[in-house]
């Protein structure tokens, strides 16, 4: 889906206003958050081609791994990564969000980095837990929702998920893939 077009952001804009979360401004979510957050230009994250062995790892592992169920969407980031042998870590998206993401520039977003943020306003089970997903390159995040693994492009998926409250990012349990020398 190219979301260089209105398209994407119009029916964002139209569903947000659909379920009263539009303010009447109509450029911001009534929780004070842009509706729609385009990469500005220079501020373009990393392509998978520029990535090492292991952060391409990643990404065919995230191919691979199915849905883990409904509301389950930081158990399949957890199933990815267990794949890459570097320890197990745990959580619901609002916890990986808070202890593992603190970047919002994109020049600094990296492939199989976690992508969070720790509520969003679709269901009750968002606002409670979040949502998690990865970034696997070239402008795409990869998640798990409603059962499914799905691939959306990066600014729909921030915007989307950006309605409460900031999606950030940062390399779950603190280890950089883009640092590794072993190779799985």
């Amino acid at each position: 889906m190219e979301t260089s077009d209105n398209t994407v952001p119009m029916r964002l804009k139209a569903k947000l206003a659909e379920h009263h979360l539009l303010a009447s401004d109509g450029s911001q979510t009534i929780y004070g958050k842009p509706v729609w957050r385009s990469i500005a230009p220079g501020h373009e994250p990393e392509r998978l081609m520029d990535a090492t062995r292991a952060q391409r790892d990643l990404v065919v592992f995230a191919h691979a791994t199915p849905a883990t169920g409904p509301n389950q969407c930081a158990a399949w980031v957890e199933h990815v990564f267990s794949h890459m042998n570097l320890g197990v870590i745990v959580g619901d998206a609002a916890d990986l969000a808070r202890r593992w993401c603190t970047l919002t520039d994109t020049r600094v977003l990296s492939v199989g980095m976690i992508m969070a943020t720790s509520a969003h306003p679709f269901g009750t089970d968002g606002r409670a837990w979040g949502h998690v997903g990865i970034y696997i390159g070239d402008r795409r995040v990869m998640d798990s929702v409603e059962g499914r693994v799905r691939t959306s492009p990066l600014d729909a998926w921030i915007s989307v998920y950006g309605v409460m409250a900031d999606v950030q990012w940062g390399w779950l349990g603190g280890i950089a893939l883009n640092q590794l020398t072993k190779t799985i």
